[in-house]
């Protein structure tokens, strides 16, 4: 096993165990999604046709899992500023492991914890009325768990740069608003009026929500559905290179 995969898996297997000591919030995080879908999609149903599609839960559930991929990596940081604070990061930094792993462990963590979250909403919503292939359901929670890697290097990196709660949910709750509403995370933003959908263009999360929605219609060769991914590739190079200089610099 080379250094970086056992270093990797160190800290991985150390990042977990923090997770599941605390039950609390594994209970939280498994049941936000599903509450979502429980209370959230039955509102949905009378609108199946002004959605595109005689099911609701085929546009709605896939919006909520990149919701998933988003929202539930940003705020990893939060956890890291504690750290910082304890002088973990300073003991690890002082450690011949490679800074790589130091991120890439944290990180492989918070997919995995994503995807169990994705599984689970998608279990959830079977019985409610989802129907979707079950290629584009593993293509999709793909592409979650690719877009929560890249948010969760992202959310760590900003957290060391920061290194102050105060500072860093303020500007978290500045980007989660503008991103929600112009994701058509929650509706499709073929309901929205022009302007609003020019504007949502240029936003590329819009794009991953539209091609995990073409994941779930089953419609894995229209352009919508790579671009959306193609976007999700850019956007975890960006993330990586972004959280690897600054754990670098951090442990310089």
């Amino acid at each position: 096993m080379s250094a970086l995969a056992r270093d990797t898996w160190t800290i991985f297997a150390r990042s977990m165990r923090l997770s599941l000591r605390n039950p609390a919030w594994v209970v939280i995080g498994l049941m936000q999604p599903v509450l979502y879908i429980v209370l959230f999609g039955p509102l949905l149903e009378p609108l199946s046709g002004q959605l595109g599609g005689d099911n609701a839960y085929q546009v709605f559930v896939p919006g909520i899992l990149v919701q998933l991929g988003i929202f539930g990596a940003l705020f990893v940081g939060f956890g890291l500023i504690g750290e910082y604070r304890a002088g973990v990061v300073e003991s690890q930094r002082v450690t011949p492991a490679s800074r790589t792993a130091l991120l890439l462990g944290r990180v492989l963590r918070d997919v995995v914890v994503l995807l169990v979250q994705g599984i689970l909403l998608v279990v959830v919503s079977v019985p409610l009325g989802l129907r979707a292939p079950f290629l584009g359901v593993v293509l999709t929670l793909v592409v979650i768990a690719l877009l929560g890697a890249a948010f969760a290097a992202i959310s760590y990196a900003l957290a060391l740069t920061l290194k102050s709660e105060e500072a860093f949910a303020p500007l978290l709750n500045a980007v989660v608003l503008p991103v929600l509403l112009l994701s058509g995370i929650l509706l499709p933003m073929t309901l929205a009026p022009g302007w609003l959908q020019a504007i949502s263009d240029v936003n590329p999360l819009k794009h991953v929500v539209e091609g995990a929605r073409a994941f779930f219609d089953g419609d894995y060769s229209s352009s919508v559905a790579w671009w959306g991914a193609g976007l999700t590739v850019a956007l975890v190079v960006l993330g990586w290179a972004f959280g690897v200089r600054r754990f670098r610099r951090e442990n310089g």
